[in-house]
């Protein structure tokens, strides 16, 4: 007899489909064995705990393979167990509608990024990440230090040090060790110029305890001022105001020996009160005068929702959008707006309203110009523009807010003594840091000359970005994802939707094109040299509607032109075309 062949195990089909269903089997292997087994067999609860054990990218990554890995990832259960995994101190649920979910993303992306401008070594670096950290909300950095403030209200000290290096040799490490400065902090400020060298002292802004009055019992929350020391984080002075008065911001105008703290309440008024830095580490005590500020004595009605200031100037938001200046040196007036008509030096105070077409969202304040994001994504800038520091292309000054039209829908925008930088995002999430203005000490990476349009930046920039800062050393930026923290961008409707003034390659008519070609053209005649030329070209590219893969190919392609023709000759005259 015959031996009965048997089915080659190559033969055998097995049909993949969602991994909690199971498999689906041939004929053969469904007549030998029994039903297959499924995710859904097994008790939630374990499935929970197995889940929770993997890492934050990997437990994204299941949760979009189907519908019931989507459930089984989202559940709370499973971001308890990672959020106690990433932060073993933090047991107490937070706040939100998500709030263990919201912790353990807000630990996971936490992180502080920097890189310095000068040395050999220009490659972004990570801080020490303090473990009592709930997230990260804010960061300033001082004369010597770092400063950073979590969800929590716990304010912390991170420190440069002398380390020792893997070859044995001491180096100088920024921020690689860290403390708790104090607990209970709503937020703080330092000297609102741009050199980190005149940040001598830091103002916290907190909430304590304080014993009850004579003949009652219990405590009372109130909130004050404490001063520390930015070099060895001692504490030199500490204020405190009425319980019936709750503050949510603090910033500091003016000189060392006048300076103001412009307080924000709750109700969105603002009060002042004015110390004097050079006598703040003296053993004494005596009393300062709280008093409302003139933008809410002038204007009740208005609700401020937050600020922004440097030495001589200081910018309010409203709640319903509004912006309000006050400027307090007449060349910061005239570099702002162009002329002296309006300024009273007798009365620096008074508010003056901006004109701008739609609500702003959030603001970033330089030495003598600024930059407005509205509702829309837009950007706006005003002021002083001799390095080109506005982005409009030119160097041209602007006394009224004026629209770059080339970026839209920034994440984080800041403005520095004479350059701008602009955080902003691609469709597929990934971020990319520009800049624009004066790059002298490396302050725009890859841009030495500077530019007087927004370029991208030769730097890494990590996925969860959420807001930067610039020093004369560094480049720092804050990383920190918050999933409550949802786009406020509103999609511009096509009635409000105007042309562009400045040239433009892709919107607009085919004569309107054509005409911004030979624009472009003209201006790259007018460069003298090839090297001019093409920096030239380079700014134009970064006008051009293109992606950003296109828009870093062409640029890398000008840079190896820019290079060979300097390698051949670069003493040599440039033909004309």
């Amino acid at each position: 007899m015959g031996e009965k062949a048997v089915p080659s195990p190559r033969r055998r089909r097995v049909k993949r489909s969602c991994p909690s269903c199971g498999p689906e089997l041939g004929v053969e292997e469904k007549k030998g064995r029994g039903n297959p087994i499924s995710v859904q067999l097994f008790p939630p609860e374990l499935v929970e705990h197995i889940i929770s054990f993997l890492p934050v990218r990997d437990l994204v990554a299941l949760g979009q393979t189907c519908r019931y890995f989507h459930k089984v990832c989202d559940a709370e259960g499973v971001w308890r167990c990672i959020c106690r995994r990433l932060c073993p101190r933090f047991r107490e649920q937070g706040s939100g509608v998500r709030p263990w979910k919201r912790a353990a993303i807000l630990n996971y992306t936490k992180g502080l990024y920097f890189q310095a401008f000068g040395g050999r070594r220009r490659c972004l670096s990570k801080s020490v990440a303090p473990l009592l950290a709930h997230g990260y909300r804010r960061f300033l950095p001082t004369k010597d230090h770092i400063f950073i403030l979590d969800y929590v209200g716990t304010l912390f000290f991170l420190k440069n040090a002398l380390v020792s290096s893997t070859l044995g040799q001491i180096q100088w490490k920024r921020a690689c060790r860290y403390v708790v400065l104090c607990r209970g902090a709503k937020d703080f400020a330092s000297d609102p110029r741009c050199d980190t060298v005149y940040r001598k002292y830091l103002y916290v802004l907190a909430t304590r305890e304080q014993p009850g009055v004579l003949g009652t019992t219990g405590s009372r929350a109130c909130d004050c001022v404490e001063v520390y020391l930015q070099s060895s984080g001692q504490r030199v002075f500490k204020m405190t105001f009425h319980h019936s008065m709750s503050f949510k911001q603090i910033v500091l105008v003016g000189q060392e020996t006048q300076r103001a703290l412009l307080l924000l309440t709750e109700e969105g008024k603002i009060y002042s009160l004015v110390v004097n830095e050079t006598q703040l580490d003296q053993p004494r005590s005596y009393t300062v005068q709280l008093a409302l500020r003139k933008v809410s004595c002038c204007l009740p009605h208005l609700s401020v929702a937050c600020m922004a200031s440097n030495q001589s100037s200081t910018l309010y938001i409203t709640d319903q959008g509004g912006v309000y200046f006050e400027v307090h040196t007449p060349g910061v007036y005239r570099d702002l707006f162009g002329t002296l008509q309006a300024f009273d030096p007798l009365d620096q105070q008074m508010p003056l309203a901006l004109s701008l077409p739609a609500k702003i969202l959030f603001c970033a304040l330089g030495y003598n110009h600024v930059g407005l994001v509205d509702e829309f994504g837009r950007i706006f800038m005003q002021g002083n523009n001799r390095y080109g520091q506005l982005g409009t292309g030119d160097k041209m000054d602007r006394g009224e807010p004026t629209q770059v039209h080339y970026l839209q829908r920034p994440v984080a925008l800041w403005c520095g003594l004479n350059h701008s930088l602009v955080l902003s995002q691609g469709s597929d999430f990934s971020k990319e840091l520009l800049g624009c203005g004066c790059g002298a000490g490396g302050r725009l990476p890859g841009w030495p000359k500077g530019s007087a349009s927004f370029v991208k930046l030769d730097i890494k920039v990590p996925l969860c970005a959420c807001s930067l800062c610039s020093t004369r050393e560094c480049l720092y930026m804050l990383s920190s994802h918050d999933i409550e923290h949802h786009p406020a961008y509103r999609d511009l409707p096509a009635s409000r939707v105007v042309g562009n003034p400045e040239p433009s390659l892709g919107a607009g008519t085919p004569g309107e094109v054509a005409w911004a070609c030979e624009e472009y053209l003209s201006q790259i005649h007018s460069c003298s040299t090839l090297q001019d030329r093409m920096e030239k070209m380079k700014e134009i590219v970064g006008w051009m509607p293109l992606t950003a893969a296109q828009k870093d190919f062409f640029w890398e392609a000008l840079d190896m032109l820019q290079r060979a023709a300097g390698a051949v000759d670069p003493g040599s005259p440039t033909p004309e075309s």
